[in-house]
């Protein structure tokens, strides 16, 4: 049984690069502005979302300047981009350390 969707958005510039540093990759949406990568429900769990992504829930597209159109979908069953291969490669193309690898302060 499926899970439910989340999404996470990018600016349009970073999803080129976001695409090609995936092994696999689920349904992508455009509107322009941004990428929408579709993820499992909770893929915001432990997980601080680099700066400029931006996570929603239940996958709805807040305020976007116009409906996003599909320009990937995926090879398989389910319609999820793997979060953690998304995360760190956001991480990457941002220069943004992944959360679990910062210091911790006392």
């Amino acid at each position: 049984m499926p899970l439910g969707c989340d999404a996470v958005s990018v600016p349009a510039r970073f999803g080129p690069k976001l695409l090609s540093r995936l092994p696999r990759v689920g349904c992508v949406y455009a509107d322009g502005a941004h990428w929408w990568w579709i993820v499992p429900s909770d893929s915001d769990v432990s997980l601080e979302w680099p700066v400029p992504a931006h996570y929603v829930t239940g996958a709805v597209v807040p305020d976007s300047p116009r409906i996003p159109g599909l320009i990937h979908k995926p090879d398989g069953t389910f319609p999820y981009t793997p979060p953690i291969p998304l995360y760190l490669a956001l991480c990457q193309v941002t220069g943004t350390t992944p959360a679990w690898s910062r210091p911790v302060s006392a």
